[in-house]
């Protein structure tokens, strides 16, 4: 477990049981990678990198880390030339797809939602825009 997961283990009470979940699965890339090994099974950095729309190696690999720390993750290294790394999920990382999936919903539904108020606002914003009119000199 990272240091970080486990001192929110240890300190914080039962009550904030939704922030450990968050920690240990939120992050820039946490969700996306844990959904594509889930469908995918097992996936190399390079696909993965790929499959994410190209993240920077430096966040991936930290992500990746993270995750594997926390035990949601099984690195496989292969010892050849070149090295071969592989990921899984692990039987605690397939526990939490049903959590990962309900975030995807919900957040499909939020952004839907979120861009319906952004267009009425731009379409209220058009409304309330005086027209110019030209001058009658000049038509």
């Amino acid at each position: 477990m990272r240091e970080k997961t486990e001192r929110i283990v240890r300190e914080w009470g039962d009550a904030c049981d939704a922030e450990i979940s968050i920690a240990v699965i939120g992050g820039a890339w946490k969700p996306s990678i844990l959904s594509l090994l889930d469908e995918h099974e097992v996936l190399r950095f390079g696909e993965l990198s790929r499959l994410l729309d190209e993240p920077t190696a430096r966040v991936l690999t930290r992500q990746l880390r993270e995750l594997e720390d926390n035990g949601l993750l099984i690195r496989t290294v292969y010892r050849q030339v070149p090295p071969k790394v592989e990921y899984r999920l692990s039987d605690l990382g397939r526990g939490s797809m049903p959590l990962v999936e309900a975030l995807t919903d919900w957040g499909g539904r939020y952004a839907a939602h979120q861009r319906r108020e952004l267009e009425r606002r731009e379409n209220l914003e058009l409304a309330a825009e005086p027209e110019t009119l030209e001058p009658a000199a000049a038509r």
